[in-house]
């Protein structure tokens, strides 16, 4: 499993994924970002799957970038031919994967700007090689280990906040996640794009580094719980109710 989130708000976009690859019995680390920095020109692409999957769509998609790069002006064309890309490894892979007991499945985040996009754009791509626009409405999508996530943001984020912001709630999402799943864990690496700048700033972290953010919010839950105004839950432990 995996845990791969991106956000959008009115100030740009932020990514966050894991680096938990499991196999079986065994455990590696590797990334699941996969940038592109260039004059009016900035997108990147987290994934959920099958890693050969991901590698071989990735790697023919960037082939198509070097070639076609200019025929790009909006995101959403990128984000076709990128689905385009997973239909041809499809054809090449998925009989034979299902063959082994394998399922072919690649979801990924697409997010960033163009030069035609007006503001920042960020998506879906379902493994048909369909796709959907994530919105102010629900301005955030999760790939992979989604159950744990889900509740801090939507009880804490919406498209009006600032970047820094977002970037918090991403972190309590992915720690959410990390302690109800032994699949997700750190290093995490971190992109963050805002309006109009073209340019996607990638960046990992280790646990090392962010302990003390997630020691400091387990201590302000416990601490919130104590003071709850819940008086009326006292009835629960009452028998019987005087009237």
């Amino acid at each position: 499993m995996t845990f791969c989130l991106g956000i959008k708000t009115k100030n740009g976009l932020i990514g966050l994924s894991d680096t938990r690859i499991t196999s079986g019995n065994e455990t590696t680390t590797s990334k699941k970002v996969f940038t592109v920095n260039r004059e009016k020109h900035s997108f990147f692409i987290m994934t959920s799957g099958l890693r050969s999957v991901r590698d071989k769509a990735i790697t023919y998609f960037s082939e198509v970038i070097e070639d076609q790069d200019a025929n790009f002006t909006k995101l959403y064309k990128a984000v076709n031919e990128f689905g385009n890309q997973v239909k041809i490894v499809a054809k090449e892979d998925k009989e034979y994967l299902e063959e082994s007991g394998l399922k072919f499945n690649l979801f990924s985040i697409i997010g960033g700007q163009l030069e035609h996009d007006k503001v920042p754009k960020l998506y879906l791509l379902y493994p048909q090689g369909n796709w959907i626009e994530i919105r102010r409405g629900t301005p955030f999508v999760i790939i992979g280990n989604t159950g744990a996530g889900n509740p801090v943001l939507r009880r804490s984020l919406s498209y009006e906040e600032s970047l820094d912001y977002a970037l918090k709630c991403a972190f309590l999402a992915f720690d959410a996640t990390r302690i109800s799943a032994n699949d997700v864990d750190y290093p995490i690496d971190t992109v963050i794009l805002e309006n109009d700048t073209y340019h996607t700033i990638e960046k990992r972290f280790e646990q090392k580094e962010l302990e003390h953010i997630s020691a400091f919010w387990n201590n302000r839950l416990k601490e919130a719980i104590k003071v709850l105004p819940a008086e009326v839950l006292q009835k629960a432990f009452r028998e019987f109710e005087i009237v």
